[in-house]
């Protein structure tokens, strides 16, 4: 008999510390933990020792709507520029622009022609 008194007991303690718990916890502004966050950033890269000179920022605004770009140096000295859009709506919508001209190295002497590498 005293197995069953203390199963019953426990029970209940354990019953009312549950309401308890659930009847004092602190109130909270509701968070959607679903919902996409918003957001800003940008950052950028000179270094004149590596050529690698880049850029990039973008930002994300309530109803998930992204819009942001960035740029680059390419190998051949121009300039790639994408400005891109994104929502939920008409999707991810980039323009890509290219500035300056294309320039490539000149090979001089034995391997010149050749075709070794």
């Amino acid at each position: 008999m005293n197995g069953i008194f203390a199963f019953v007991f426990v029970c209940t303690i354990a019953t009312a510390l549950a309401g308890y718990a659930g009847y004092y916890q602190p109130h909270e502004e509701a968070i959607d933990y679903h919902a996409p966050a918003n957001y800003k950033y940008d950052y950028a890269v000179s270094d004149p020792h590596t050529g690698d000179h880049k850029q990039q920022w973008e930002h994300r605004s309530p109803g998930g709507h992204v819009q942001g770009a960035y740029s680059l140096v390419e190998p051949d000295g121009t300039t790639r520029i994408v400005e891109y859009t994104s929502d939920p709506h008409l999707g991810f919508n980039a323009v890509v622009k290219k500035i300056g001209h294309a320039t490539h190295p000149q090979l001089y002497g034995h391997e010149a022609g050749h075709g070794h590498y």
